[in-house]
């Protein structure tokens, strides 16, 4: 595809990027390469060789057909990470249908992806089972069928196809186990309730961000780190993940974290009154509880550093936001089901559009869909007009972890049959 030039549309992120200096492409570049791991883990280098770029596959969707090398509209190319001067791959073919287990939900936008390596897949679930079951004391043996049916090496293999080593992975995955065990544990079916959530989430946050208090009251609190699996896992793998990260975006997970138990608390709140949003509400409070803080934390697991005030632009936050949103809204259409066959009103996309207008079960899912193919467009449209807007090699690099991270959840939700199936609205 070719370059379509500048973007026409003012942005506030090249002034940033200016305000690095003549230097800010040499030391976007740097940065990738010089921020060297600290778990035994090799460097990265600052742009992968062109056969490793990543172009993303034949991003190819049901809503609106094929559309070479990722998202359609200004920008596109900048979202590749081969030189920009570089001509472009041809588009990878999409794996035929009957190659990937599960199906995906029938006109939802989405882009097929390559079966994740199954060698890393076998390794980072032989890693994290062990640092679930045994390190932390997460998952208790009546739990451990459901912990591999939950596939999480698979997930996080599939979301991060440029992490360099298997203990890049092994960042993700832990925060991804922990954050579920919070969910479990405290919000959902393994004992948790709306009824003192507050609290609860407070203590757990304070394994993430740390207790400055006096040395009289610090040891209880040491202690209350290991109180329960939730605790415990929180505890551990940030431990891991600040060895690995910078402190700018250690603090940045730090705050998306926040957002997520902003987003519980919302939704407790609605459980106990049993308030139905409307449903712009309930995409406020989804915006909160999302998957948000997996995607932001795609420059660490790729082994560089997006710079703290490009993250921190209107522009890509916004970006940020989108693809959350589109994500979480794929995990309500493909954990439907599954919710409705579980006890008591669980709130999803479809749910409430069916009672707050008044809608089929049918016509309220079908609106959940097109209501994700909305978000996906704009993600898509936001992510290519930033990247032509400030070609930053470690914001291009950026842009184009978030969107795999996209494509990657998707292909999890369709193809993890043990937890997931359609509805038959079809």
């Amino acid at each position: 595809m070719p370059d379509p030039g500048p973007s026409p549309l003012q942005s506030s992120v090249p002034a940033a990027a200016a305000r690095f200096g003549a230097h800010t492409f040499g030391l976007a570049h740097a940065l990738g390469a010089a921020h060297a791991p600290a778990v035994g883990t090799e460097p990265m280098p600052a742009t992968p060789p062109a056969s490793d770029a990543l172009p993303l596959p034949g991003r190819e969707g049901p809503a609106r057909g094929r559309v070479p090398l990722g998202p359609s509209g200004l920008g596109t190319a900048g979202l590749r990470l081969a030189p920009r001067e570089a001509p472009p791959a041809p588009p990878a073919e999409p794996a035929p249908a009957e190659a990937a287990e599960g199906t995906p939900i029938p006109g939802l936008y989405h882009h097929p992806v390559p079966e994740p390596d199954p060698a890393r897949v076998e390794e980072v679930s032989r890693r994290i089972r062990d640092w679930a079951v045994d390190e932390v004391q997460a998952v208790p043996p009546e739990w451990e069928d459901q912990f591999d049916g939950f596939s999480v090496g698979r997930y996080m293999v599939a979301c991060h196809p440029d992490a360099p080593t298997v203990d890049h992975l092994m960042i993700a995955t832990r925060l991804m186990v922990a954050e579920n065990a919070v969910d479990d544990c405290y919000c959902e079916d393994h004992g948790g309730s709306p009824i003192g959530l507050g609290s609860r989430l407070l203590l757990a946050h304070t394994a993430l961000d740390p207790l400055h208090t006096t040395e009289e009251y610090a040891p209880e609190w040491t202690e209350s780190l290991q109180a329960d699996a939730p605790r415990r896992a929180y505890r551990s793998a940030m431990e891991y993940f600040v060895r690995q990260a910078t402190a700018s975006q250690a603090d940045r997970f730090r705050h998306d974290m926040a957002r997520l138990h902003m987003g519980y608390l919302a939704e407790a709140a609605w459980a106990e009154t049993d308030h139905v949003p409307e449903v712009w509400e309930y995409l406020a409070m989804r915006q909160f509880n999302n998957f948000r803080p997996c995607p932001t934390i795609t420059d660490t697991v790729g082994g560089y550093e997006l710079p703290a005030d490009l993250h921190a632009q209107p522009a890509l936050q916004r970006v940020i936001a989108l693809a959350g949103n589109a994500t979480t809204i794929v995990n309500d259409l493909y954990s439907y089901t599954k919710e409705l066959a579980s006890p008591g009103t669980h709130l999803n996309l479809p749910v409430v559009i069916a009672a707050r207008e008044n809608r089929s079960d049918r016509d309220a899912y079908l609106k959940a869909v097109e209501v994700h193919n909305d978000l996906m467009h704009g993600f898509e449209t936001e992510a290519a007009v930033l990247a032509a807007a400030c070609p930053v090699p470690s914001l291009q690099r950026f842009l184009r972890g978030v969107a795999a991270w996209v494509d990657g959840n998707h292909h999890w939700h369709q193809t993890n049959t043990y937890r997931y199936s359609l509805p038959d609205f079809w």
